[in-house]
Parts: C-alpha cells; structure tokens; sequence
C-alpha cells in the first residue's frame, strides 16, 4: 500500500535506538525524508548514512537532549533551517529503571527524573516543535507512549503518571492544530522486542499474560507510526492505538 508520503519529512525523537528508530525505519521505506534527534552525535552520524543509503532518502541528525528547553529551541531552529518538517513523531527517554509500584518510588530523584524524561520534554517538543506544521495545511503528530496509560500496570507507576499528562496534552492539540490540517495520535505500546526486552521484568509472565502469546515486533510498531502518518490516517485524530497484543483489557 502506498501510504502517499513520499517526499515528505519527520522530526524522530530519539530516532537512533529502539520504537524511534523502528519508526525511521518504516518511514524511511516510505520515502520519507528524516531528520533525527538523539544525544549521541557518533550514532545519529551511523544511523542517518545507513538510512539514507539504504532507502535513498535525505537523513540528517540533530544531537541534542530534549529534557533541555534551550537544547528544543534549538533543535526548533535547525530544523526549521533546514527545511521544516511535517510528520512529528515524540518518542521520549525511557523512565528510570528498575520499575516501581507507587509506593515504592521513595527517591525524590527518581520521581524528578521521570518528570523530566516523561512529560516535560514532550512538552518541550509538542510546545516548540508543533508550530513548524502549522502553515502547510497538512501535518502529523504521533507520540509513542506507554500502554499504562489506559491500564496502569505493576511497576509502571512513574510511567503511568506522568505519560497520562503527556496524553492530556495531546488532546488539547486536538483542537488547536485541527484546522490547519493537522492530526494528532498516539500509539501506546508494551512488550515490544527492543535492545532493552531481555532487561523486562517477570518476562515471561507478560508474554503470557498477552492473548497473543508474543511480544510486539519494532517493525510492527513501526508500520503502525507510519500508517498514522499517512493520507490514509487522515480523519483519525485524538486517538490512542494500544499496541499491545490485546493485554489491555479498558473498555475505552
């Protein structure tokens, strides 16, 4: 299926490593140009050469930490230079590890880190970055997220807290970035085989627990971040995709 967004460009937050590049991947195969923000320039200069190489696009990086505001502004500005962009996928650090019930997180530390990992970048992204698709009459926003925010989880408890206010923030989007063509989504995965997937806690009860019986694939997750990117995602917007094999039992 031609997913018509050829030509097009996508800012991937942490774009070098695990759903991000997944995410790059699917929309590199797409013909999607990238440009990719992660902290470690060595990466971001091996991950975009293979991309563009492999997939005949244009792939820039942009190292920078996006729990640093002056670090956004200033990956707002150089993308904005270099050509703008019109998918935005916000895939943010990961919490802090091991996961904890709520009680259990004790360490201010912990909960501050989580703060600013979870929730204050991707405010710092959605506030500066979203802005940049605002005049072209058409744009995507995808965030990946946690399925906990629909079902909190054991364990998950700084991920379910704070991801919950980044879903809050989408929402408000929703509205505001409507009228200039703009969709605004979120898939919200668990167990999905990444570098980190052998480091789950009680893995083989989550495997389990899932009606599937298998983790998640990154390419899988991926082709989903690019179908809601598409022409053909064009009237779904607000929306949370839990891709979780059916572990989620929400109504809602």
């Amino acid at each position: 299926m031609d997913l018509g967004i050829a030509g097009k460009r996508a800012l991937i937050i942490g774009g070098t490593s695990g759903l991000g590049l997944a995410s790059a991947e699917a929309l590199a195969a797409e013909g999607v140009d990238l440009a990719l923000s992660a902290r470690n320039p060595a990466t971001l200069a091996e991950v975009t050469a293979r991309l563009a190489g492999a997939h005949g696009i244009r792939a820039e990086g942009f190292a920078g930490d996006v729990t640093s505001q002056e670090d956004v502004r200033r990956l707002r500005e150089e993308v904005e230079a270099s050509g703008g962009i019109d998918i935005l996928v916000l895939n943010t650090p990961r919490p802090p590890s091991p996961m904890r019930d709520f009680l259990a997180e004790t360490e201010d530390a912990r909960w501050e880190m989580a703060y600013h990992n979870q929730l204050e970048s991707a405010l710092f992204v959605l506030r500066h970055l979203t802005p940049l698709l605002l005049d072209k009459g058409w744009g995507r926003i995808v965030a990946i997220t946690s399925a906990s925010v629909k079902q909190p989880m054991p364990r998950h408890a700084v991920s379910s807290i704070f991801r919950a206010g980044v879903h809050a923030a989408l929402k408000h989007l929703v509205d505001e970035v409507g009228p200039h063509g703009v969709t605004v989504n979120a898939v919200a995965p668990a167990t999905v085989i990444t570098p980190t997937f052998a480091n789950y806690h009680n893995l083989d009860a989550r495997v389990a627990a899932i009606p599937l019986k298998r983790p998640g694939k990154g390419e899988e997750l991926g082709a989903t971040v690019a179908f809601l990117a598409s022409d053909h995602a064009g009237f779904i917007t607000g929306e949370t995709i839990q891709f979780d094999g059916g572990m989620t039992r929400a109504l809602l």
